[in-house]
């Protein structure tokens, strides 16, 4: 149901027959679209019984044409702080992320690179920030099956150009 959440969000602006499965693993699943071309791993946060501004999700996209690979964006339950620091956490890594509104991605391409690493070698993470009323919020998710859905995608885009 969570997966299902995220990818309504995703697949608002393209009809939904432009999207592919490539499996659901866990709490993660794999998506292509082939009209953009494109291909991402994407999960609903955790359940809260915190007040929400929206739904939740991370995604990790691939776009062969723009050759972008494993770009880390997170959709946050709250609008943001005028200036907002967010913070993911993954095991004993940290990292800040850039944001804006109600959105955060890693900083560079780097950072890509270090959370996917985490990622893969953790059992959740969550991002935390400051909202536009002050107040902390944290989004947590499970990163169980994150590491095949990463995969399912890279390879669901190794031939789309």
């Amino acid at each position: 149901m969570r997966i299902v959440l995220a990818c309504i969000a995703l697949t608002l602006a393209a009809p939904l027959s432009a999207k592919d499965s490539l499996g659901v693993f866990g709490q993660w699943g794999a998506f292509r679209d082939r009209e953009v071309p494109r291909c991402y791993a994407i999960a609903a946060a955790n359940e809260s019984r915190n007040r929400r501004d929206f739904e939740p999700y991370a995604s990790v996209g691939t776009w062969p044409r723009r050759q972008v690979r494993g770009q880390v964006h997170f959709r946050l339950s709250r609008e943001l702080y005028t200036t907002p620091r967010v913070r993911l956490s993954i095991g004993s890594r940290r990292f800040d992320l850039t944001s804006n509104g109600s959105n955060a991605w890693a900083a560079s391409r780097q950072d890509d690179a270090a959370i996917l690493a985490a990622m893969r070698g953790a059992s959740r993470m969550s991002v935390s920030a400051i909202d536009n009323r002050g107040n902390r919020f944290t989004d947590r998710y499970s990163l169980e099956g994150a590491a095949t859905a990463l995969d399912a995608a890279q390879v669901g885009c190794a031939r789309l150009r």
